[in-house]
């Protein structure tokens, strides 16, 4: 019975030995397949700093209406954009704010991440300055007007004659700061 019962137990550490080394393989696995998600769908397509822009030459021929969304995900902040849209040429130079403000009266870090519509314009929208690149930390009630500067490459199709910007606010996990005076707990 002792022999059986220790044979088990072998069974059983064996078992979640393994389960251990595949949990750690996925873990280390999901940066590059999060990287990889995010390269097929165009998401999080942050400008990269070695990529120069391939044609600065501005297309008069043709105007892309941008449009500007922002959204919130848990953060208590307002959030907007500072006009709702913009026509643009091809190759032209775009300065645009968003506005923020942080409602709480305690400091919060938030991270903006952007998405394209349509996806297929992520690869042609060439953002050089970008509150995005960054955390945001609002102090209590504090507001800010965050710039946005880009050029939508003239390579862009033809048939797209509308792109939408759209930032979604994450708070950084971790960052959020507790109010100075919280209440005791009772028996505490």
């Amino acid at each position: 019975m002792n022999k059986q019962r220790n044979a088990d137990n072998r069974r059983v550490l064996v078992r979640m030995l393994v389960v251990a080394v595949l949990m750690f393989g996925f873990g280390y696995a999901m940066v590059p397949m999060y990287q990889k998600f995010c390269e097929v769908t165009g998401i999080n397509n942050l400008l990269n700093a070695d990529d120069p822009l391939r044609n600065t030459q501005v297309d008069t021929s043709r105007t892309v209406t941008v449009e500007f969304d922002a959204n919130l995900h848990g953060l208590p902040w307002s959030f907007k954009p500072g006009q709702s849209s913009v026509e643009v040429h091809p190759g032209e130079l775009v300065h645009v704010v968003y506005r923020v403000s942080n409602t709480r009266n305690h400091p919060v870090t938030g991270q903006a991440i952007p998405s394209y519509g349509p996806q297929l314009a992520a690869a042609h929208f060439r953002k050089l300055e970008c509150f995005c690149f960054t955390r945001q930390t609002l102090g209590p009630g504090e507001s800010r007007e965050m710039p946005v500067v880009f050029v939508i490459d003239p390579a862009l199709p033809e048939e797209v004659n509308t792109i939408t910007l759209s930032y979604t606010f994450f708070e950084v996990a971790g960052t959020l700061a507790e109010p100075a005076s919280k209440p005791a707990r009772p028996g505490a």
